[in-house]
């Protein structure tokens, strides 16, 4: 997505300059500083790579870019300035001549909606809220009754590891004995409190064996070493 920061006409690029830039690049340190000071490569637009829940108008105007900014200027600042963002995970800032700014995110991954105050919020495996707003973005997500940092870990591990299973849970949350009690979309699922994805993946090969029989589990049980219990309607 490319956000326009100054209207400027389509700009073409004389090779006296791309030569006069090729000396300067080659030139010690001070061969950037010299074309910093050319409005030719003051910064004219920004483009955000990678944000899909952070609005790029956002992390444009955390940026804070000054209309005599260069795009030869230290991009390091600018980083620092978006690594204070609560959704991202990491940013990196690069140039694209003459004038524009490229700018990479990676955003910190959503993996459960839990209530809170009457409002669902967003959180990261990491146990994290996020900034997103299931109101206006649309986030298909798990529900969790609680922050339970270990659940919360369990879904990031499945989001990243099995995505055709993380698509499958509606909800998940413990039992009075502490156990799991994962709601899919065909079945319910009882789980030891320390379940893995693997084994969790584990239910999905008998859920089809049972589709392929025309047969419909009310619950799939793992809390029994290395058997997958299914009960039927």
């Amino acid at each position: 997505m490319k956000i326009p920061r100054l209207s400027a006409p389509e700009v073409r690029v004389p090779a006296i300059i791309v030569a006069s830039v090729l000396v300067l690049l080659a030139a010690p340190w001070w061969g950037p500083r010299a074309l910093g000071s050319l409005a030719f490569f003051r910064v004219r637009s920004v483009q955000v790579d990678g944000a899909h829940f952070v609005a790029p108008t956002d992390i444009v105007a955390r940026l804070r870019v000054d209309t005599l900014a260069s795009v030869w200027d230290d991009a390091r600042p600018l980083e620092s300035r978006l690594r204070g963002m609560p959704a991202l995970l990491s940013v990196s800032v690069t140039r694209k001549l003459p004038g524009t700014l490229v700018v990479r995110v990676t955003e910190k991954a959503p993996v459960a909606l839990i209530p809170a105050s009457g409002d669902l919020r967003v959180y990261d495996g990491a146990g994290t809220v996020l900034p997103i707003d299931p109101t206006r973005i649309d986030v298909d997500l798990p529900i969790v009754s609680r922050p339970d940092l270990r659940i919360l870990r369990l879904l990031d591990t499945v989001r990243l590891q099995l995505p055709a299973l993380f698509a499958r849970i509606s909800d998940v949350r413990r039992s009075a004995s502490g156990e799991l009690v994962v709601t899919m979309s065909d079945a319910l699922v009882r789980a030891p409190a320390d379940v893995g994805a693997e084994r969790l993946a584990e239910v999905l090969p008998v859920a089809a064996d049972l589709a392929r029989r025309h047969l419909r589990a009310t619950e799939l049980d793992l809390r029994y070493r290395d058997q997958v219990i299914a009960r039927l309607q």
